[in-house]
């Protein structure tokens, strides 16, 4: 194995390990978040809380389709894959992105539904459960979005508002029991209207992500100062004068680009890369 090639795959290896570690984190975490919360809910009458629980067992089944992903797209190019596996981390963060989307209708049809069906008032030691849950999904977005961004991992930057959307529904409903507690009778429903507000956010982020996504599946062209520093890189090598056409497309993890001299087949492999002729 040439020792450029061997060194790409080695990066490729590690930037996989590290957000590997971290999305495990992410679901060890979600775990204990979504058996606290489910429990607190059913405890404190906080049916608010029961719904985030259950996202938040969503949660971990978005982050085991990231890790999937990952452990694929590290993967070395092959005689039969010559452009590698790099397509399937930012298809596992369109799948990601779509459960996105429909935890946030989820959550909106039994916000409705509560709001609908008379019920108790929540118990106030559920408050400090939901401080303790929007801290610590606030902590897991900016570690995995961090780590996402710094291997260039789009299904990483997605799971990581996952737990942001976690965190802002865990807020409504902070918000909604706060003003329940202190409304008294009549206000029962206020953690349930503040949750379907906080569907609108999840929505939006769900369908932003979701573009990102499907830009890198479509070998969407990138921004015009990348073009030119791929250019300037390929135009610095020995007796090369002009670079004609320069494709570039973004798969994989991390930050790469390939020259390709005239005539020369076109091979591809993980990461972005770039064919300049």
């Amino acid at each position: 194995m040439p020792a450029q090639t061997k060194k790409s795959v080695d990066t490729l290896s590690n930037s996989a390990a590290r957000g590997t570690r971290t999305v495990l984190l992410g679901i060890l975490t979600s775990a204990a978040l979504a058996a606290i919360k489910v429990v607190s809910g059913v405890l404190g009458n906080a049916y608010a809380l029961i719904a985030d629980g259950v996202e938040s067992m969503l949660d971990i089944i978005s982050s085991l389709v990231v890790l999937g992903s990952l452990r694929i797209a590290s993967q070395p190019p092959t005689e039969r894959f010559q452009y590698g596996y790099g397509k399937a981390e930012p298809l596992g963060g369109m799948v990601v992105s779509i459960a996105l989307l429909v935890a946030a209708l989820g959550i909106a049809i039994q916000s409705v539904r509560e709001i609908l069906t008379p019920h108790h008032l929540p118990a106030p030691f559920t408050l400090i459960v939901l401080v303790i849950v929007v801290a610590t999904k606030e902590i897991m977005f900016r570690k995995l979005s961090a780590i996402g961004v710094s291997i260039g991992s789009r299904a990483m930057e997605t799971d990581a508002w996952h737990h942001r959307s976690d965190a802002l529904t865990s807020a409504a409903a902070f918000i909604g029991i706060s003003v329940a507690l202190l409304g008294g009778e009549g206000y029962e429903s206020a953690d349930d209207w503040a949750a379907l507000s906080a569907c609108v956010i999840i929505a939006y982020n769900g369908m932003r992500l979701l573009r990102a996504s499907l830009e890198d599946v479509l070998d969407v062209a990138p921004p015009v100062e990348v073009e030119r520093a791929i250019r300037s890189i390929a135009e610095a090598v020995q007796d090369v004068r002009h670079t004609e056409k320069c494709n570039i497309r973004r798969s994989g993890l991390g930050p790469r680009a390939g020259r390709r001299a005239p005539g020369q087949k076109r091979r591809g492999s993980a990461g972005p890369a770039a064919g300049a002729g």
